[in-house]
């Protein structure tokens, strides 16, 4: 049990973003669940990538492409996002077993955050608190699951409790992202022109 003066007196962990990214999401913990989730062709995997080479300019970072794997649409989509040869910081993988996941980051210079596109994949090894359980072993890094969208809704059962659990929620429609949770909130343009076309904005 802690006193309110214990609370206040606190210290807090947290990635200084820059920038729009700043604006958005302010200085998020480095820590617990993030879901990026919207229909198809809208420019989630986009998105995930541009938020993982602004992360990986800050700490170590793992883009799992569990769905996709890594070729060459998912190559395109990492050359729109902008990311070059010379980030050190980032690594990129295909699907990877739960449990290979989970050695993988016990090792000493493992990856601070990671992203895994897509958490359909690993719906079912995620149940039955193995959910919980990787976020609490892992109570020093940043998990974003990216998730398709059904009926409006986050897919799958996992999914949806992601939701619940998240710190962060980035909705993507239109390629524009829309951010919610424990942060400021806010929207960013994946691509300023062809959003514009999807929203209608004039210049």
């Amino acid at each position: 049990m802690k006193s309110v003066k214990n609370v206040y007196e606190q210290q807090y962990t947290t990635y200084r973003f820059k920038g729009i990214w700043n604006t958005v999401f302010g200085e998020p913990e480095t820590n617990g669940a993030w879901l990026i989730w919207g229909s198809e062709k809208n420019g989630k995997t986009w998105f995930a990538l541009m938020l993982a080479k602004m992360i990986s300019g800050l700490v170590r970072t793992l883009y799992i492409s569990a769905e996709e794997g890594l070729g060459k649409n998912f190559r395109d989509a990492m050359k729109r996002a902008g990311i070059d040869d010379s980030d050190r910081n980032l690594r990129l993988m295909e699907y990877l077993p739960l449990e290979h996941l989970e050695e993988l980051l016990e090792k000493r210079r493992a990856p601070k955050v990671i992203l895994i596109d897509n958490i359909t994949v690993y719906n079912e090894t995620l149940m039955y608190g193995k959910f919980h359980d990787l976020l609490r072993k892992n109570d020093d890094k940043i998990f974003i699951f990216l998730a398709h969208e059904e009926n409006k809704q986050p897919y799958t059962s996992t999914a949806k409790m992601c939701r619940r659990l998240a710190k962060v929620i980035v909705h993507v429609k239109g390629l524009k992202a829309f951010v919610s949770g424990r942060c400021p909130g806010g929207a960013i343009e994946i691509t300023s022109d062809k959003a514009q076309l999807c929203w209608g904005v004039q210049k």
